[in-house]
């Protein structure tokens, strides 16, 4: 299969570390274009298992100054409703295995407050901060210069689960509701959100996420439908897919080099 739209790219690599690699060179580039033109980077971190090999990966490499992390301003695309310190936690991870080893001032960070006692109330303010830090270039929705999500198996990103109100919202940009098949609320970035991005970047690997992929970038609205996932394509920025082989096994997309 080959993909035409010019606002997708998708990368292929034949292991996972291979993709982790290629994304960290990704995120660094994003990154500098990013404070070199408007000297800031305005981005969001993911959360779940598949970045965590990438946080990793750029604070390992944080001690060469590649990166200008004091003119980052970090966000996240969604949250559990647990405390911060939890284990569930997306910024606790984030903030374990990347934010602790990096140069950035704590109060470039903004970690949704998804355990606050009324998750819609705190939805609502997490936007106001959202739209007072983050610029939006003459529209009315804010850019952020990198979004980074991942994909379940069942075709979510950030805390958009199939079924779910979330979905449907196109006025609030940061949304809090409750998610039956997890059987708690979620506090997510919302699709106005997310395709207003200068940039959004997926990172997916393992053969579990094959036929997610293949729908994603496959030819069948019924299928595509069905997954929150496609449903991310930002009208004016660019959708960065990278893929290790065996996510990609289906959809007839060589490795690079291959």
């Amino acid at each position: 299969m080959s993909v035409s739209d010019s606002n997708i790219r998708v990368i292929v690599e034949r292991t996972s570390e291979q993709a982790t690699a290629a994304a960290a060179g990704l995120f660094k580039s994003i990154v500098c274009e990013s404070v070199g033109r408007r000297g800031c980077c305005h981005l969001a971190l993911a959360g779940g298992t598949t970045p965590h090999a990438l946080y990793q990966r750029l604070a390992a490499d944080a001690t060469t100054g590649e990166l200008p992390w004091r003119s980052v301003e970090i966000f996240f695309g969604d949250e559990r409703d647990v405390p911060q310190d939890h284990v569930e936690s997306n910024y606790r991870m984030a903030q374990r295995v990347l934010l602790d080893h990096v140069p950035i001032s704590p109060e470039r960070v903004h970690p949704m407050p998804a355990d606050a006692e009324n998750i819609e109330s705190a939805a609502s303010e997490y936007e106001k901060t959202v739209r007072r830090l983050v610029p939006c270039d003459g529209g009315d929705i804010p850019r952020f210069d990198l979004i980074l999500l991942g994909i379940g198996g069942d075709g979510h990103t950030a805390s958009l689960f199939p079924n779910t109100d979330a979905l449907r919202e196109t006025g609030r940009l940061v949304y809090a509701g409750f998610v039956p098949v997890l059987g708690r609320k979620r506090m997510t970035f919302t699709y106005p959100l997310i395709n207003a991005a200068r940039n959004v970047m997926f990172l997916v690997t393992g053969s579990d996420k094959a036929q997610v992929v293949l729908g994603i970038l496959g030819d069948s609205p019924n299928i595509k439908s069905q997954l929150p996932a496609a449903g991310v394509h930002p009208a004016n920025g660019c959708l960065i897919m990278v893929l290790d082989a065996a996510a990609a096994r289906l959809t007839g997309i060589a490795p690079k080099g291959a």
